[in-house]
């Protein structure tokens, strides 16, 4: 029976830690969104033949809608608590992530590269790198 030394194992352990940084939000956004699925009594929004939403298109002043997503002064009045005060400071920046996504000639997929698959894994890879720094800070330390 072959031993395993221990940088093979710490290889191991490293690769197992990023698949894991990795999958995780993706799968933890996944089941949220199928445990929420069978609660929502509202007909579903079918943006065009293709593609059926979870949640409805209708204006609701208690949740977000894809009302909100279509016109965001409706949501911004009716759900925002904790962001009002700051609105000088993330309209601007929020609306120039809108145009740019929408100067692309396909706002839904461009949506879905940058902000749902770019961005994540941006942050995932700094974070994955943050800790690799830290494994390595802590043999310098130790030696």
């Amino acid at each position: 029976m072959k031993m395993i030394n221990s940088a093979s194992m710490f290889k191991l352990n490293k690769t197992f830690r990023n698949i894991l940084i990795l999958t995780c939000p993706f799968i933890i956004m996944s089941l949220i969104n199928e445990i929420e699925r069978p609660k929502i009594e509202y007909k579903s929004y079918n943006q065009n033949s293709s593609v059926i939403t979870i949640n409805p298109k209708d204006f609701n002043t208690k949740k977000c809608t894809w009302a909100c997503h279509n016109r965001t002064n409706h949501c911004k009045i009716n759900h925002v608590k904790i962001l009002k005060p700051y609105y000088a400071y993330t309209d601007s920046s929020y609306m120039w992530v809108i145009n740019k996504l929408e100067s692309t000639g396909d706002y839904g997929l461009a949506n879905i590269v940058f902000l749902v698959l770019l961005v994540p894994f941006i942050i995932i890879y700094f974070l994955i790198k943050s800790l690799d720094l830290q494994v390595e800070i802590n043999k310098i330390t130790k030696s």
